[in-house]
């Protein structure tokens, strides 16, 4: 998540985060950046404490800011800029179960007025499997950067595991970033770092974001933090229809999630 990024990226885009996890791994390691201490994240906007390097504004910020620095992105890897695989950059992939990213991408999109209304459900699945969305395939977004699960830069997580062991997963992320943090630190990382405290944040719950280009009446970042949600909005069909895509197109690549 600490990234350094290119100058030389192409096909900027005005695009916000798409709740996948990493708006959540963004609140873990503002928290772990500043030792524990709530008050940065508290007092400025997500987008500012790790700026997104796809999107002008947040290019603009990022280059201003001294590294080292926290970055944010949804890129794919093939795009990603390159100069990262030989610097001290470190990278944070956080991964959810599809079926739950799908369903929170589509309640998010609702409100975004900078992109196509997401229509039904349906239809919006049918574009989300075949990669019709912002950002492409989820498919080869996981399956590329996984490509990098070896390298010494590199840390993998699952929006599962934060959820099941959130302190644990707190240590580790610390460890993969040389942070040493207290016992006492680490647990106001984690109440902070909480579905209930991020949702009370208007520095994190999305609600600052300008109303030119988010209808809130419409949609909302913050509106679960669970898993499995899926469940009480695919039908069997649905369900049965996404499993058959999922392993045509996750077929090969050897490793399992929790989901799996």
């Amino acid at each position: 998540m600490s990234l350094t990024p290119s100058q030389n990226q192409e096909g900027l885009r005005r695009l916000p985060d798409i709740p996948l996890g990493t708006h959540w791994m963004q609140e873990i390691m503002g928290l772990i950046w500043r030792d524990g201490d709530p008050s940065w994240v508290q007092s400025l906007p997500v987008w500012e404490r790790s700026p997104w390097i796809e999107n002008i504004p947040g290019l603009q910020l990022a280059l201003k800011s001294p590294p080292p620095r926290l970055l944010a992105s949804h890129l794919p890897f093939h795009i990603f800029p390159k100069s990262f695989l030989h610097s001290k950059a470190k990278v944070i992939y956080t991964v959810r179960n599809p079926k739950d990213v799908m369903i929170s991408y589509y309640h998010f999109s609702k409100g975004l007025k900078i992109v196509k209304d997401p229509g039904t459900l349906e239809e919006f699945m049918e574009n989300f499997l075949s990669g019709n969305v912002s950002y492409g395939s989820w498919f080869e977004h996981v399956k590329n950067w996984m490509e990098m699960k070896d390298r010494s830069n590199f840390f993998f997580i699952t929006y599962e595991e934060l959820q099941q062991d959130l302190r644990g997963s707190v240590k580790r992320i610390c460890h993969f970033i040389g942070k040493e943090l207290s016992s006492q630190q680490i647990d106001s990382v984690v109440e902070n770092a909480s579905f209930h405290k991020m949702k009370g944040n208007n520095m994190s719950n999305f609600t600052q974001f300008s109303d030119t280009y988010y209808d809130h009446t419409k949609g909302k970042l913050m509106r679960k933090g669970i898993s499995g949600d899926w469940k009480n909005h695919l039908t069997v069909a649905q369900n049965e229809h996404f499993d058959r895509v999922y392993r045509e197109n996750m077929q090969g690549l050897r490793m399992a999630f929790p989901w799996d």
